[in-house]
């Protein structure tokens, strides 16, 4: 974290902190379903007004088209945001400019502290220009995000595994490139296999697959093996003739999956390659699931790889770093939350980082000098 400025450097006693954070959560008729993102950000804010600054936190839920709309207001987080405060005080401005917004923050502010990485990816007022005019420095949420990120992919311990599922290649191309020079084991699974599956020559029958992605795949592959970077791609899956809860499946080798057959998860033999992978790392990265996790039994692969992940981490031999949406729906759904070293909420911003991009409200934090 030597390129970037944390609580640590700032004296921010009497002084009016900005802090961009991200309280996108779900709400519906003034009720948080889920306050994961309240509540992370709460130890910045504590933090911050133990040691006597005021805080002034700055976040949005949108304006469609530039027009104010009233169910899209944040007014109905302050109790909530108070609440994850220990019971402060939390006021709140209808507005972010003019003499509304003076009222109550009696001026712009003295320092300005960035703990909203899942906002990193975009070049924002918010999140790069007020970086630009005052001293700034990263929240303790962004900083534990950098931290966890720089040691899973810029100073890895090795052995290096990358887990990527979901649906398709086409949107992570860039994030398999990118990290085909950074690790020493890729698993590929998800509905994305079956196109490296079918690029190979193997018929998957009326599985998922984005055909015309072959090419690409085979491309992937190719700089693979140029790079020292193995590719686990799945020996067998768990096939049925439909996609619902309960329905009838069998395990077939990738070699006998039948015309009819849609691949759904991956079979025993893989889950057991990707969890002696898993068990001989010392850092794993994972996005996406390895099947359809959301209807039993599909989501077999997905919970025993992170839960073999999970106790990994638990013994002391594994750093393991995942984010993204469906990931954290998928190892919430496996029970392993708690047990992962670090698990980003981030979504894009994540996925842009895996990618290899730099983020405009990172780069805004680095160290000017």
């Amino acid at each position: 974290m030597s390129a970037f400025r944390t609580l640590d450097d700032l004296e921010v006693s009497g002084k009016k902190v900005l802090v961009r954070a991200d309280l996108n959560v779900p709400i519906a008729d003034g009720a948080v379903s889920d306050s994961s993102r309240i509540d992370s950000v709460a130890p910045t804010l504590v933090e911050l007004a133990d040691k006597g600054a005021k805080v002034i936190v700055l976040s949005h839920f949108g304006r469609p088209k530039g027009r104010r709309v009233p169910a899209m207001s944040l007014a109905p987080l302050a109790p909530h945001v108070s609440a994850a405060l220990g019971g402060r005080n939390v006021a709140f401005a209808p507005d972010c400019v003019g003499s509304e917004a003076r009222q109550v923050v009696e001026a712009l502010g003295d320092i300005y502290v960035n703990d909203a990485f899942s906002a990193a990816h975009r070049a924002h007022a918010s999140t790069t220009g007020v970086a630009h005019l005052l001293p700034n420095a990263a929240g303790r949420l962004m900083q534990g995000e950098l931290e966890a990120l720089e040691s899973a992919l810029l100073t890895p311990e090795h052995q290096v595994v990358a887990v990527v599922g979901g649906a398709k290649v086409s949107t992570k191309i860039d994030l398999l490139v990118n990290l085909i020079e950074r690790v020493d084991v890729l698993v590929i699974g998800g509905g994305m296999a079956n196109t490296f599956l079918h690029a190979g020559g193997t018929d998957i029958g009326a599985s998922l697959c984005e055909k015309a992605l072959s090419e690409t795949a085979n491309k992937v592959r190719d700089k693979a093996a140029a790079s020292g970077c193995r590719l686990l791609l799945p020996s067998d899956g768990v096939v049925a003739r439909e996609f619902v809860q309960g329905a009838a499946s069998e395990i077939c080798a990738i070699s006998d999956i039948p015309p009819d057959g849609m691949i759904l998860d991956l079979g025993p033999k893989t889950v057991a390659a990707i969890e002696d992978a898993i068990g001989n790392a010392k850092t794993v990265v994972w996005n996406g699931p390895l099947g359809a996790f959301e209807i039993p039994p599909f989501d077999a692969a997905t919970n025993a790889a992170a839960r073999a992940a999970a106790k990994h981490t638990r013994d002391g031999g594994l750093l393991s770093v995942a984010g993204g949406g469906d990931t954290v729906a998928a190892l919430r759904h496996a029970g392993v939350t708690d047990d992962f070293s670090y698990i980003s909420m981030a979504g894009g911003a994540f996925l842009e980082w895996l990618e290899g991009k730099a983020l405009p409200g990172v780069e805004a934090l680095k160290d000017q000098g």
